[in-house]
């Protein structure tokens, strides 16, 4: 009876409208001021993102289009061609090939199936591990290999691995290989130039790179070309003054009397007397600029640019022609040598022959260490000093070629007899080879001496005056003795032709005195006499054996280098010798 009347109860107060919010466990506790305050915050909500569409979609759509194109455009760089190297001819010495950079992005790579990876590894010619260690870089972008063929470049991209990119880039080539190689230099990966002519021409030959902008995928391929920012602008071709046939007989006879005297190493350089042209400049040893895999030190000093010596007997011609100029001696003055030996101070200078009453044609065919020195003493120390600076001892070079080095010429304020009769016949003053075949311009000149020059000149430079013309006549008459029989450096003729020049032969300076097994032997000479052409200097460093004189390990190379240059320029012959006169009792110097 009571459950029946509550429910009845119920059903009259729900048909009575009770609401059901009455509930006392359904009753809202919270205050009606807080309910108005998330409706509000939910309001501001939206309306602050509506107004950061409206500033990112209306009023700010440059940076969201800066910030998709990072996502997808790229800006390539397009390499510039460097420019050609040439002979005076147009030979080719060095040009630029294009080859592929491979590189990759390590996090696309990973994923590649093995076998793929050991075929890339077979194709950069690397083991599976080193490939491997490059692979586990944690940077996105990682060089593989540069300047790899365009061959093999193709088959690398064949095989299709996602992450391994390929870019455009050029390789140095050079034709004539290490015949040229200290004249023309070489470049590193980044095509720089290192070392020669590369280096000192680096600007010239580089050009400007230029660069395009384009859209790539997310597999890195470009899928559009948008615009080119700035076009490449190729590098300039280099016309050196190098005459490639001289610069291959320089190479290989100089490479020869190495090996013939089994010497340490030698150099060589012809010039052009009217020009300053250099036109071929050789060492041995030498390297493979297109394989320098085993370069080593030895091989790359270029000697004649680099290397300083003793010139001995080859210096003799300029304290006797400075003594002539200053009209102190003529041709003919006689000096009393003696038995081949003087003492200066506590100091003896020796002859390797007694000559007792020679003139001054004579102590410079002879080679006599004592009549220079004779000769030397009767000047002031300063005039000495002023005539070797005038021809380039001891001042730095200024021919635009690096690493060419100064020498040494000592304060003549300093300089003691002995000092100064040393000096007057190559010792205790140091030269490179190329500042001595400099020097002899003022004998095969007029009297002056012009600039040197590794491009090819088209105007002949001027002059500037060290002695007189009729001195330099005097002088060259005396050289030509020289090489006649009589003379120290007979080996030095060519047939058909006049020539002359002067021997020296120089104990190496090692570890505080002068060495007795080791030579320096060196011939500078000059061609025809009747009008010279050609300045040739060759240099042979300690040379093996008994035979260690200029006259015998440096004149034979002249000769060759002057009969080639000779009849390769059409000079006319200006003599009647139909072949070389090497009598049994030649005269040689030591000194």
């Amino acid at each position: 009876m009571s459950r029946a009347s509550n429910t009845n109860t119920s059903r009259v107060a729900r048909s009575k409208g009770v609401p059901f919010s009455k509930n006392p466990v359904l009753a809202v506790r919270l205050p009606v001021w807080r309910s108005r305050v998330v409706l509000f915050v939910l309001f501001a909500a939206f309306a602050g993102l509506g107004a950061r569409a409206l500033w990112l979609q209306g009023l700010s759509t440059q940076f969201l289009q800066k910030q998709g194109e990072i996502r997808y455009a790229r800006t390539l760089d397009l390499p510039a061609t460097r420019g050609k190297i040439t002979d005076r001819d147009g030979q080719v010495l060095a040009s630029s090939v294009p080859v592929k950079a491979i590189w990759a992005i390590p996090d696309d790579v990973q994923e590649a199936p093995p076998a793929k990876l050991k075929e890339l590894a077979k194709l950069l010619d690397m083991s599976n591990a080193d490939l491997q260690k490059k692979l586990d870089s944690d940077r996105g972008f990682v060089y593989l290999k540069r300047q790899v063929e365009q061959d093999v470049a193709d088959q690398i991209t064949k095989l299709g691995i996602e992450g391994i990119q390929t870019r455009k880039e050029y390789k140095r080539f050079y034709p004539q290989g290490e015949v040229t190689t200290h004249v023309v230099g070489f470049t590193n990966v980044e095509d720089a130039g290192q070392e020669s002519m590369e280096l000192a021409q680096q600007k010239t030959l580089v050009g400007q790179p230029g660069s395009r902008r384009v859209i790539k995928d997310r597999l890195g391929h470009i899928v559009e070309d948008i615009e080119s920012v700035r076009e490449p602008h190729d590098g300039k071709d280099l016309t050196l003054s190098i005459d490639s046939k001289l610069q291959y007989i320089a190479f290989t006879q100089v490479k020869e009397s190495v090996e013939k005297f089994h010497a340490k190493a030698g150099a060589a350089i012809v010039l052009d007397v009217h020009t300053g042209e250099v036109l071929a400049l050789a060492n041995w040893p030498t390297y493979n600029p297109n394989d320098r895999t085993k370069l080593t030190g030895e091989q790359l000093r270029n000697r004649v640019m680099t290397d300083t010596f003793e010139p001995g007997s080859s210096l003799k011609p300029f304290t006797v022609g400075l003594a002539l100029d200053e009209k102190r001696i003529t041709p003919h003055t006689m000096f009393d040598t003696g038995a081949g030996a003087m003492v200066i101070a506590d100091h003896v200078v020796h002859d390797t022959h007694p000559h007792y009453l020679i003139d001054v044609q004579t102590i410079i065919q002879k080679s006599s260490n004592i009549g220079t020195s004779k000769i030397a003493l009767s000047m002031p120390p300063q005039e000495m000093w002023e005539m070797f600076t005038k021809v380039g001892f001891g001042q730095q070079p200024k021919w635009g070629f690096p690493g060419a080095v100064a020498g040494r010429v000592r304060p003549y304020k300093s300089w003691r007899p002995i000092e100064q009769a040393n000096m007057s016949f190559g010792q205790g003053i140091s030269v490179s080879l190329i500042q001595l075949a400099r020097a002899y311009m003022i004998f095969a000149r007029d009297g002056d001496i012009i600039p040197l020059s590794f491009q090819k000149v088209t105007e002949a430079p001027h002059g500037t005056p060290v002695i007189s013309a009729k001195t330099a006549a005097e002088m060259r008459e005396m050289l030509e003795m020289v090489t006649l029989p009589g003379g120290s450096a007979v080996k030095a003729q060519v047939q058909g032709y006049r020539v002359g020049g002067k021997t020296g032969t120089a104990q190496k300076f090692l570890n505080g005195r002068y060495s007795q097994t080791k030579y320096i032997g060196n011939f500078v000479g000059m061609a025809p006499m009747s009008n010279p052409r050609f300045i040739i200097a060759v240099m042979i460093d300690e040379p093996g054996g008994p035979v260690h004189v200029g006259g015998d390990v440096a004149g034979p190379v002249f000769s060759a280098l002057a009969a080639n240059a000779l009849r390769a320029k059409n000079i006319t012959p200006d003599s009647t010798l139909t072949h070389i006169i090497i009598p049994d009792n030649a005269a040689q110097e030591k000194m």
